[in-house]
């Protein structure tokens, strides 16, 4: 089965390194699988660019000055919106001509607009479509937080500062209930949150939403628990790890976080003795480091060797995000061996069974992610057995067998 996977990168990104992941694993089980990308940053020779630098450029300026002019001169929300109005013409491109199933992924920032993807409709080929994030049940953000205007038609968009219903988030709402009406057009959710969000939306509750989670490369991880190298942490103590491309990004909860630590230094100070905290990923505001009650370790930004190096190390990963798509820290470090702690509010639930294989936290309670804590240090969960759970949910060959089942059924 020939099968052309678009997004916007190869490499770059969340949904751009499931994706890859994702035709490798497709390859692997016999499918001619390729990606069609404007930026390519790897040297594999199934992945082929369609950019035209000048162009791509000018589609992601055009939308952005959009989203400028519209959002009162906001650069606060600037890359929490897209409205996909600009983007090249990729329906007559071999890859797309020559595919019997094409795969939809993250292709906003002027990658595809939804004028483009109409076309990709009218071949009459099947097209999967995997959503990453909300974006595709929404007008034009890709977290909708706590507002409830999806469920509806959108308008007056927070993202906007708007009191307009017939404003930029609305006139993106309708254009999509007129793309999605296509019946060639199915849609994967990679969690059952998400899913369910779907469902909620006016745009995709009347839609078929299947649920194929992203690929892991969990046979990647060692779950054998090694020595603290170079961390410096005394021995007998737990390693609890936080990793986040922006650790203090208001998403992470890293307030939250803080919080719960304090609590337990106050409330449970035995347990806070055996804890050691490391962290890895950006921060902006540094001076929140300070506010930890704990020993810690900062290690900054590190690659994917460091990090799966990390896990070997550690005990507890913790994760007290308001919102997850699906969670990949979560996921690595139960391939390591790490017991979870974690909110439920998003993809949670799909990794972890609350008190099984982790803790679940009441939503937002610091206190609670503090007893979550304290439960991951007396549960001493073995470590194969949380590694076999990511194996049999998250492997390659888990999520691809999903696909090709839906492959085959959407080309019948």
């Amino acid at each position: 089965m020939k099968i052309t996977i678009i997004n916007r990168s190869d490499l770059n990104g969340g949904a751009a390194i499931v994706s890859y992941r994702l035709m490798n694993a497709l390859r692997k089980a016999g499918e001619d699988a390729k990606m069609l990308v404007i930026e390519q940053l790897g040297t594999n020779n199934n992945v082929i660019s369609y950019a035209q630098k000048f162009t791509d450029k000018y589609h992601f300026l055009a939308e952005r000055l959009q989203i400028f002019l519209q959002n009162g001169y906001s650069r606060e929300n600037l890359f929490k919106v897209d409205t996909a109005d600009w983007g090249r013409d990729i329906s007559n491109h071999p890859m797309v001509k020559n595919a019997d199933v094409i795969m939809l992924n993250w292709i906003n920032q002027g990658a595809l607009s939804l004028d483009c993807i109409e076309k990709l409709c009218d071949t009459g080929k099947p097209i999967i479509w995997t959503m990453h994030d909300m974006w595709e049940c929404t007008g034009i953000c890709h977290h909708a937080y706590e507002c409830t205007r999806y469920k509806q038609e959108c308008g007056m968009c927070q993202y906007l500062n708007s009191r307009n219903q017939n404003d930029l988030s609305h006139r993106s709402w309708m254009k999509k209930k007129n793309l999605f009406s296509a019946p060639n057009l199915h849609f994967v959710a990679v969690s059952n949150w998400l899913a369910n969000k779907c469902k909620e939306s006016r745009l995709l509750s009347n839609k078929t939403i299947h649920v194929i989670p992203n690929t892991n490369e969990i046979d990647s991880f060692s779950c054998q628990r090694l020595a603290n190298a170079n961390l410096a942490v005394p021995e007998g103590h737990k390693i609890l790890v936080m990793g986040a491309a922006r650790l203090d990004d208001p998403i992470k909860g890293f307030p939250i976080l803080l919080s719960s630590l304090k609590w337990l230094k106050a409330h449970k100070p035995s347990v806070a003795q055996k804890i050691h905290l490391v962290l890895f990923g950006d921060i902006r505001d540094a001076s929140l480091l300070q506010e930890i009650d704990i020993p810690y370790t900062y290690l900054g930004r590190i690659n994917s060797a460091k990090v799966k190096e990390l896990f070997a190390h550690s005990d507890i990963v913790i994760s007290s995000s308001l919102y997850e798509t699906l969670p990949g820290t979560l996921i690595e470090g139960m391939a390591a061996g790490c017991t979870p702690v974690t909110f439920g509010n998003g993809g949670q639930s799909d990794i972890v069974d609350h008190l099984r294989t982790g803790y679940i936290a009441m939503y937002k309670s610091h206190e609670d992610l503090a007893y979550g804590i304290e439960w991951a240090i007396n549960a001493n969960l073995d470590r194969k057995f949380l590694h076999n759970e990511m194996e049999t949910r998250f492997s390659p060959s888990s999520v691809v067998e999903k696909y090709l089942s839906l492959l085959n059924k959407v080309k019948e």
